[in-house]
């Protein structure tokens, strides 16, 4: 072998991983933009607000008084002082600084959790449709997905009945995304109970509570698992974080309360890898979750209004389903009946994906295929983009509709 050229041989666990059915997507988005189309991207999960200006301020002031090292692994004391008080104030949920920890994005905080208590063999109950991270960081560990696709009358949410038949003396955890992306479901608390009355019977298995979009909510009420079932609080991890509710998805810091053994192996595993979230995005995170909180009601009623005039549109088309979410930022479109319509170009629609493509070369319109989040044939659509361009987005993909044949 000469030296100058290694062997290129990457771990087996990658192959686990599979390719992001998105990336064709952004390719494609990136090269028809790069040739000067308009191009109106619906696919990013993030607001189109700016973190408000107090919480920038004291991140600017944290720089100013040398709040720019290291800090204790799982955040400032400061920090987990009041991410104890969010929890008691917005979901009743007591917690100590040792059941606390803060990391680089909730995301990290899922992975560790899973790198932390899953084995070969283990395996971890989903809700299609999911988030696209879940079932590849699952499968890294050496875990199974397990995908429950409920039916169309369910609301995109399990049932006991649904959870009794995915669960097996191999099942770890039961992942809970409530407010639901791409779905926007949200479980009342007497979905939850009814749930946990299931596990009763499993007592191995944990409970993953992602809380992401708690606060953008514009029917119903959120309640989180520990808070509907607190005799399973020492079994539950409340993940949350500051980038969907603050529009801080680039500071990158998440948060979650669980049981002490747990918080103590994520903090573990943090120790050696990412070290402590960054110290002035911690400062910004206490500044947004001790300040002021009414923004939020504001951005949800704009949110709302976005929303509705989406679907408005979207109805226009026979050929589109969608019903309406009482919560997160999305819009999660059947189009079922797209399939096998010809475009005008003479290509035949045969899958989501193929739909999703089209959307971008006909329309402009970037959208993410259901085939990315287990559940088939969808698209996801995010209207946290501008009023103006939610509205057109949505008109255009309706008048690409009309031109099939």
């Amino acid at each position: 072998m000469n030296p100058a050229h290694p062997e290129q041989k990457l771990a087996a666990r990658l192959s686990s991983v599979t390719p992001s059915v998105t990336l064709v997507i952004s390719q494609l988005a990136r090269r028809l933009a790069s040739q000067g189309r308009d191009i109106i991207n619906m696919s990013s999960g993030e607001l189109d607000f700016d973190t408000p200006q107090h919480i920038q301020d004291s991140a600017f002031t944290a720089m100013q008084v040398g709040q720019t090292r290291y800090t204790d692994v799982g955040g400032t004391a400061e920090l987990k002082a009041s991410i104890i008080e969010k929890f008691a104030r917005d979901n009743h949920l007591a917690y100590s600084a040792k059941q606390i920890i803060a990391s680089t994005g909730a995301k990290q905080i899922i992975f560790n959790a899973f790198l932390a208590t899953l084995d070969a063999g283990d395996e971890v109950i989903l809700n299609a449709p999911y988030w696209v991270s879940y079932p590849d960081m699952i499968r890294l560990t050496g875990a199974e997905p397990v995908a429950v696709v409920p039916a169309p009358h369910e609301g995109f949410k399990l049932t006991p009945a649904s959870l009794a038949a995915a669960l097996t003396p191999h099942t770890r955890w039961l992942l809970l995304n409530s407010p639901g992306n791409p779905s926007g479901a949200l479980y009342s608390t007497d979905e939850l109970r009814a749930l946990a009355e299931v596990l009763k019977d499993y007592p191995r298995v944990l409970v993953m509570s992602d809380d992401i979009y708690e606060h953008i909510v514009y029917e119903g009420e959120f309640v989180s698992f520990a808070t509907a079932v607190p005799e399973m609080a020492d079994r539950t991890l409340t993940v949350n974080g500051v980038s969907k509710t603050y529009a801080m998805t680039g500071w990158r810091l998440g948060f979650a309360g669980g049981p002490e053994w747990l918080i103590a192996a994520l903090a573990m595993l943090q120790s050696q890898s990412t070290s402590c979230p960054n110290a002035i995005a911690q400062a910004a995170a206490i500044a947004a979750l001790d300040g002021p909180q009414h923004l939020l009601a504001e951005w949800c009623h704009r949110l709302r209004r976005r929303r509705d005039s989406a679907l408005n549109i979207l109805r226009q088309s026979p050929d589109l389903s969608v019903e309406t979410p009482p919560s997160a930022f999305y819009l999660f479109v059947g189009c079922e009946k797209l399939l096998g319509k010809t475009t005008p170009t003479g290509k035949t629609l045969n899958s989501d994906l193929d739909v999703a493509e089209y959307f971008l070369e006909h329309g402009g319109v970037a959208v993410v295929p259901g085939t990315a989040f287990g559940m088939a044939p969808y698209f996801r659509l995010a209207y946290s983009i501008a009023d103006e361009d939610v509205n057109r987005a949505c008109q255009l993909m309706v008048n690409a509709c009309e031109a099939l044949l």
